[in-house]
């Protein structure tokens, strides 16, 4: 029996790139899903933080966030919001940063990692990038974190308790202590069967192809006759 491929992304609920990476990665499994020889595929998201010193209720709209984090003016922020959003776009994204509420992540990653475990991670990323970036929800606060989390199928009650305990904490900490492991200071980053690294959120096409390339190799090494 062929092995799975195993595709590791880390990324951040506040990072505008790592939903349409997201989006892109599906998209291009998606298509691979019709081949013949379909590739099988395990996809685990990991938490990373682009701004860990960011408050819960941040003041401002997110213009006035990026040009305070990046050191530029409110003019520039414009236009990298303006294309970042034609490329959202692109991938059938509607950004929406006229609403959006900055706020701190690490709690959303937390209760990703209690979503992981109860099998639901891939259902609450989408949420919580959603809730982010096309509605303006606020996925910095305990109670809208397990409304969200509700949304994505699982238990109100256990979800408040993982948020309050804080036991997922040290599960966050490991993941980004593995990316400084890889070396990834910028994300979407996707790490595909533990040796190959793909950087940014790249087209359909590329996920596609590389898919197809791994699980070519996944094969001739489950038909090689055992040494």
């Amino acid at each position: 029996m062929t092995n799975a491929i195993k595709i590791d992304v880390w990324s951040d609920i506040a990072c505008p790139w790592c939903y349409i990476g997201k989006r892109n990665l599906e998209k291009g499994l998606a298509e691979v899903s019709a081949d013949e020889d379909a590739p099988v595929i395990e996809v685990t998201y990991h938490s990373f933080e682009l701004s860990p010193d960011t408050p819960v209720d941040f003041v401002g709209g997110e213009g006035e966030y990026l040009a305070q984090h990046k050191g530029i003016s409110t003019e520039s922020a414009k236009q990298m919001l303006d294309q970042v959003t034609g490329v959202a776009a692109a991938a059938g994204l509607e950004y929406r940063f006229d609403l959006l509420k900055h706020t701190n992540t690490v709690k959303a990653h937390e209760l990703l990692h209690f979503a992981k475990e109860n099998g639901r991670q891939l259902e609450l990323a989408e949420r919580l990038m959603s809730a982010y970036f096309t509605e303006g929800r606020h996925v910095g606060r305990e109670d809208d974190l397990v409304e969200l989390a509700v949304d994505a199928g699982l238990d109100a009650d256990a979800a408040r308790e993982a948020l309050q305990s804080g036991r997922y904490l040290d599960a966050v900490r490991a993941d980004q202590d593995q990316a400084r492991a890889y070396g990834i200071n910028g994300v979407p980053f996707f790490v595909v069967d533990g040796k190959y690294g793909v950087s940014g959120a790249q087209p359909a096409e590329a996920f596609a192809q590389i898919a197809r390339q791994v699980w070519a190799e996944h094969r001739e090494g489950a038909e090689s006759p055992v040494a």
